[in-house]
């Protein structure tokens, strides 16, 4: 069985959320998505999600591509994979982050545990922020 694991926000789900999460799941048995906490969004992003934590996770967790969520607590992948109890085989990013910093690490990071960092395309012209510049004007 291929375990995937991918995470994000999700605030405001919208079709980018959903293919991501589709793709990621036409290429493994077992999808497990980590949702950002409240904390991890002020922290890394200096913004407060639209959706609380609580309902960005019911909202995940009822896309059919998703076998289970977990909480997304820190941006450290590596420790993520330890804390799993089911270890994953492929890990999906979106393909705007390919060739960046952090992800070339990650690579490096995870080639000695066998897992594949796999770039899914990104769907573009739709994001969260896209969203709220939207609301806001």
């Amino acid at each position: 069985m291929v375990i995937g694991y991918t995470t994000g926000v999700y605030d405001m789900f919208h079709i980018g959320h959903l293919n991501i999460l589709e793709r990621a799941k036409s290429q493994c048995d077992y999808l497990i998505v980590g949702v950002s906490t409240d904390e991890l969004v002020e922290h890394e992003k200096h913004k407060r999600p639209v959706v609380s934590f609580e309902d960005r996770c019911r909202i995940v967790e009822a896309i059919r591509y998703v076998d289970e969520v977990v909480p997304q607590i820190d941006k450290d992948k590596l420790a993520a994979y330890h804390r799993l109890p089911m270890k994953f085989h492929k890990m999906f990013v979106g393909s705007d982050w390919q060739g960046s910093v952090a992800w070339q690490r990650y690579e490096e990071q995870f080639a000695p545990y066998g897992v594949e960092i796999v770039y899914l395309p990104h769907t573009d012209g739709i994001s969260s922020t896209i969203l709220r510049e939207k609301i806001n004007q």
